[in-house]
């Protein structure tokens, strides 16, 4: 342990700060490039195929990454892998602040990608070690800090690379990593409890189901290449990735410590819908960040920093809806009212041109501040009762791969729908294809009775 003595019987809240710190990181990461690209592109003379590159890499390397970090996480203990990740972070914003080429700023957003990997695991498994050491269910005011960090901070991303852009041209997005990994080593040197030795750590390193790992990463290699540029043509990666994921789960039923226990999984309806819904929401909420955003830009006109202040709102309204509701610990009703305000929003979208009023944008933004700030919270909360405890932190991982995996259908929809130009038409086409993604989300939540029960006094511990 620390020097300092935790309080026995309440939540040691003096670990929210790394926690937090080092939850913000991957998020903030995933949107900040977003107003960033145009002026790479500029500065390298690059076409629109090779910056997009720059945010797939994070993408593929944090879908890959989220589940092995929180396996490792659960084996080895949070602070080690916190710390290491945030290492690695810093070192992937001087990589990218120095970087000489597209494809050194590509490497560097792919080490971005595992050093961020580690912040969101750690964090679940702390909380549950506290829930544990005090015997109380943590409160809920620790996991609403949590999916804040996790998910409606992710929306200040645009907003703050706009300002970076703008002080100190487009390397400012990554050098900005070098000061936050400084400050979250500093932080979980100082307050994280230090974790119990692992016997033979070496060994239990090497046992690793790392056959699972290379198969779990080749599926999704596979998967993603196909969703980052879907074509007939490219219907073979489709292909190798289902063969994959056949060997994948033969693999992992007969593992005596499989990397994913696909028993429990394709068992769990529960925990399966709540990783659906999370794919579901990032394919809504990332189409908006990226595909909005750029519309902001190419058909509305905006410079970076005027695009990045229009979606401030979304980031102050979903902090508030977050903390406003966040101490309630019903999932249901949260779920709903967000899949019905991104229906709304994406319905809004339908409605703008290129001459639409500033004051519009800025409602729409602040509108889907609303679901930013209840959908994460709600799939979070969900995930923490129906995960394994002794497997939180690789459950926790899981539920941010299929995020990403929702972020790469957005991203793919834009690339597919914008063309050379994100214009008008290519909005309201994205718009539609979000429409279809959040109907199916209000959908799953009305037929997932176990939803009702989550947040009940009388609920048993898993759902």
């Amino acid at each position: 342990m620390t020097a300092h003595t935790a309080p026995v019987d309440r939540f040691d809240r003096r670990l929210l700060a790394p926690m937090v710190l080092g939850s913000i990181l991957n998020p903030v990461n995933s949107s900040i490039i977003a107003v960033a690209l145009v002026p790479i592109a500029i500065a390298f003379g690059a076409p629109a195929a090779e910056t997009g590159w720059l945010v797939s890499a994070l993408y593929v390397a944090t879908a890959i990454g989220q589940p092995l970090v929180g396996r490792l996480v659960d084996v080895f203990g949070p602070r080690r892998l916190l710390l290491v990740g945030t290492v690695l972070a810093g070192v992937a914003g001087v990589l990218g602040a120095l970087a000489p080429s597209i494809a050194v700023l590509v490497v560097a957003r792919v080490v971005l990608g595992f050093g961020t990997c580690s912040g969101y695991p750690a964090s679940m498994v702390l909380i549950r070690r506290e829930a544990r050491r005090t015997g109380q269910d943590s409160p809920a005011g620790v996991l609403t800090a949590l999916a804040v960090a996790t998910q409606t901070v992710a929306v200040v991303g645009p907003t703050l690379g706009g300002v970076l852009v703008g002080l100190g041209g487009w390397r400012a997005t990554f050098a900005i990593n070098v000061p936050l990994a400084i400050a979250g080593v500093v932080l979980g040197l100082l307050v994280l409890p230090r974790d119990e030795a692992v016997p033979d750590a070496g060994r239990r390193l090497l046992r690793l189901d790392w056959a699972g790992v290379a198969l779990f990463a080749a599926t999704l290699v596979a998967l993603l290449l196909f969703l980052m540029a879907p074509h007939v043509a490219a219907l073979w990666l489709l292909g190798l990735a289902v063969v994959l994921a056949a060997g994948f789960a033969m693999r992992e039923l007969r593992a005596a410590d499989p990397f994913v226990d696909v028993r429990v999984f394709a068992g769990d309806r529960a925990i399966l819908a709540t990783f659906a819904r999370s794919l579901l929401a990032a394919t809504v909420s990332y189409g908006y960040l990226y595909g909005f955003t750029q519309w902001l830009e190419d058909g509305r006109g905006l410079a970076a920093t005027g695009a990045g202040l229009v979606l401030l709102s979304t980031f102050l309204v979903g902090i508030l809806v977050s903390v406003t509701t966040g101490r309630r610990p019903e999932v249901r009703a949260k779920l709903l009212v967000g899949g019905a305000v991104q229906v709304v929003v994406c319905g809004g979208l339908l409605l703008l041109t290129g001459a639409s009023p500033i004051w519009l944008l800025v409602a729409l933004a602040a509108l889907l501040g609303v679901p930013q700030g209840l959908l994460g919270l709600a799939n979070q909360n969900a995930l923490y009762v129906q995960a394994d405890p002794a497997r939180v932190g690789a459950s926790a991982g899981l539920l941010r791969t299929f995020m990403y995996l929702g972020a790469i259908l957005a991203s793919s929809a834009s690339a597919g729908f914008f063309g050379r130009r994100a214009d008008t038409a290519g909005l309201h086409e994205l718009a539609l294809f979000m429409l279809a993604a959040c109907a199916l989300l209000v959908v799953l939540v009305l037929a997932d009775r176990s939803l009702a029960r989550i947040g009940r006094p009388e609920a048993d511990a898993r759902t």
